[in-house]
């Protein structure tokens, strides 16, 4: 199946949406890094009810940035018009397209940050999002151990090391340590990320934006910009 260009680095990200309408679709948002991701994921996902939006680069620091700025970034631009409830203050709950944001991210340092960063945007200016569980991280795989024909996956390089030990009881093992969604087979992007069946998620809880802040404060500390609503 064909999918329109999305966007190139620097451009505005351009949502593939899917085909259900209406309050009780139970839709599904994707956000995913990049163009490779974003078809990697389109090929594999339900059209019918999951939705996915490309970013390039690492996104503002929205916790950090004013109202306009946000509104402007190629990235949350395109994002507040997929979810349609608009920014605090002027934010509607009622007007949410999605049941649930899902970020995957690439199973990587730099997609960890990506991560946060995005959890970042949704608790300064869509916190209800955060606060009634919709937004979700999905834990891609890290890595492959092969042993006697058969494939297990770990989502940290310290779970794959594990299943290697176990593994080598069963024979000669082969590892596989991924770099991105891209690199990883449709069939197992559909099973370990995609599908609601088998994929492994964890709602986004305020404990994890409190921890997640602190971190990210120690990586650069600098002041708040402040907020420059509209006047109108």
């Amino acid at each position: 199946m064909a999918h329109a260009p999305r966007e190139r680095f620097g451009e505005q990200a351009r949502l593939d949406d899917c085909r259900r309408e209406g309050p009780d679709a139970a839709k599904e948002l994707f956000v995913v890094e990049g163009e490779s991701a974003a078809t990697a994921v389109a090929r594999v996902r339900d059209a019918a009810y999951q939705a996915v939006l490309p970013m390039q680069g690492k996104p503002l620091n929205a916790a950090r940035a004013a109202r306009a700025r946000v509104l402007s970034h190629p990235l949350f631009g395109p994002l507040i018009e997929a979810l349609g409830t608009g920014l605090e203050p002027d934010y509607h709950h009622e007007s949410l397209r999605f049941e649930r944001i899902l970020l995957l991210m690439d199973p990587d340092a730099d997609g960890i940050h990506c991560g946060m960063l995005l959890v970042m945007f949704f608790h300064r200016w869509m916190p209800r999002l955060i606060e009634s569980g919709r937004v979700e991280l999905v834990r891609p795989p890290w890595g492959e151990v092969t042993v006697a024909g058969r494939s297990y996956h770990a989502v940290s390089d310290m779970e794959l090391t594990s299943l290697a030990d176990r593994a080598r009881a069963d024979g000669p093992v082969c590892i596989r340590r991924y770099r991105g969604l891209a690199a990883i087979d449709a069939d197992v992007i559909q099973r370990t990320c995609i599908s609601p069946a088998t994929r492994r998620t964890s709602r986004v809880s305020t404990g994890d934006v409190a921890a997640m802040r602190g971190f990210l404060d120690g990586l650069r500390a600098e002041p708040l910009e402040p907020p420059a609503l509209p006047s109108d």
